[in-house]
Formats: structure tokens, sequence, C-alpha cells
């Protein structure tokens, strides 16, 4: 099976973003990444509810928003109001992790959860049957263009095992530094989602290399 290509609008053009998001409507993407952050969990600061509901006017692909911020509990409903199809908190900045995943699924949203570069996949192992997507970073979250950390192809076979042992449908989505080297690998681990942002849209067809993602195959 093909993978699902999440390209992360983190990367895009802003000034130019309604073509950013419709090249991605006629590409081969099947989700829009949509990176939060809040300067406070992650060095960083990105766009906020405006700039998501502007995207979700344009984009005809389903919008997968990783909120990587403080107390995401204050803000789930009305990230699903601006567009937000899949949810993803991150694990350590949740006290409460089990009540936020309800509280995602409750607004009709997916619920996912991501997990820093050294973050025990096996901390999910109480709430992994609960899940649609874990979000395993394969870089250091809050800057766009690391360079790829290499033992996240382990942490993909522990996740995997773990979802199988629990009997869980969820997703494993891998976020930073996917490119066309190693994504096959990344998907014969157990990959289901490759998040990709810098190699796209610096690439000098987004287009195409978009399709090359997608045309990678899954077993």
């Amino acid at each position: 099976m093909r993978p699902i290509i999440a390209p992360s609008v983190l990367a895009a053009d802003f000034a130019n973003l309604q073509s950013e998001v419709e090249m991605l409507n006629k590409s081969q993407a099947d989700w829009l990444h949509i990176d939060i952050m809040d300067g406070r969990f992650v060095p960083n600061i990105s766009f906020g509810f405006p700039v998501l509901e502007a995207i979700q006017r344009h984009a005809q692909k389903p919008l997968d928003v990783h909120l990587m911020i403080e107390s995401p509990e204050l803000y789930i409903e009305q990230f699903r109001k601006s567009g937000a199809e899949n949810i993803t908190v991150h694990y350590e900045a949740c006290v409460h992790l089990h009540r936020i995943i309800e509280q995602i699924k409750a607004t009709g949203a997916k619920a996912g959860v991501a997990l820093n570069p050294h973050t025990s996949v096996a901390l999910l192992e109480d709430v992994i049957a609960d899940l649609d997507l874990v979000c395993v970073m394969s870089v250091n979250p809050g800057f766009g263009g690391q360079k790829f950390i290499e033992n996240t192809y382990n942490r993909i076979e522990a996740l995997k095992e773990l979802i199988l042992s629990r009997n869980s449908k969820a997703l494993i989505e891998i976020d930073g530094g996917v490119n066309q080297k190693n994504a096959p690998l990344l998907l014969e681990r157990g990959a289901d989602v490759l998040v990709a942002g810098s190699f796209v849209f610096s690439a000098a067809d987004p287009a195409q290399t978009i399709a090359a993602l997608k045309s990678t195959l899954k077993d």
C-alpha cells in the first residue's frame, strides 16, 4: 500500500499561502500538516487560529494539526472549529493525557499523541488503544530543516510492536527530516504517515516530490 503523505505547511511560502495550499490540493498529498507553536513548549512561534482558518477555507484535504503548545486542553474545541480533522498533542505537555484524548474525540476529531525524540514509546502503553495516531518526532520539535535522528527507526519498531500487542488501530506518523532516501526505510519499519516540510517546499517541483514520496511502497 502507499503511505499517507502530509506536507508540512510550516515550510511553505507564507506570502503565497493560498497558492501553496492550492498546489497541495492538486498534488498527491493526503493531508496538510499544520504545526502550531507557542514559543513556550518549543522555542519558536508559528501561526494561530486566523491562519489555520484561512488555510481551511482553501484546503480540500484534511488538516492534520500538531499542537506543540503548553496546556493544549484549553484550545482543543477552537482548533476543531478552525478546521482541524486530526489533533495531535504532545505527551510531554499533558498532565492528564487520557482526559485530553477523550476531549479531542468528543469534538469529532481524530486523536493523536506526539513523542519527542527522548520520550519512550512504552509510555503510551495505557492509552495506545484509544489513539488514532502517534507522531514520532524524528527531529527536536520547533524548527524545520533539522537533521534526521537515526534512532527513529528503532522507535518505530518498538511502537509497532506496542500497537499490535494492544490491537490498536493507531497510525504511525514520522515528523522531521523525511526525504526520498529514508522514506523506504521508515515504511519498512512500520511507518504509515510521512510528514515532509523543507524537502517538499524547497524542491524545484513540490508536486512531483510529493508524488515520488507517495510512490514509495509500504509492505
